[in-house]
């Protein structure tokens, strides 16, 4: 999994799942994996199934027709320590999101990087360091072991 330092946003404080989806998104435009119709695509994949995964985690991405927008493979991650509920409007239960992966994967290459993150996320004592990171390269570091 490549990461780079400015894909990678620590302490956000954002209100609603949309804010912390667009920031994601913008990383990944930011950096030329993506064109800004891809944020779109995220949002609309979000409503249609949650890209809530449990543990504390979030990894929105684009839909099969967002796939068009898609430059170069990326990973965009959103440090929120305080949490954002990605809970849908008709769902009882929360569910609070303190590390947001964004993703945008040429051929397919997405499915890998979910797998390596929903593998490393699923231990739910890597996600609290993830969260509690203090620098990117912390961050870089957590994460590099996942899918050597």
């Amino acid at each position: 999994m490549d990461l780079q330092k400015d894909m990678i946003v620590l302490d956000k404080h954002v209100a609603t799942k949309n804010e912390a989806i667009e920031l994601a998104g913008k990383l990944l435009v930011d950096s030329g994996c993506v064109e800004p119709e891809y944020i779109d695509s995220m949002i609309a994949r979000n409503n249609d199934v949650s890209t809530y995964m449990g543990n504390f985690i979030a990894i929105p991405h684009g839909t099969d027709d967002g796939k068009k927008y898609i430059k170069k493979t990326g990973i965009s991650i959103v440090q929120i320590p305080m949490g954002v509920d990605f809970s849908s409007d008709d769902d009882a239960n929360s569910e609070v999101v303190t590390v947001v992966f964004g993703i945008a994967g040429l051929n397919g290459e997405h499915l890998n990087i979910l797998s390596q993150i929903a593998l490393f996320c699923s231990d739910v004592r890597n996600v609290a360091k993830l969260a509690d990171a203090q620098s990117k390269d912390e961050i870089i570091n957590l994460l590099k072991e996942v899918g050597e």
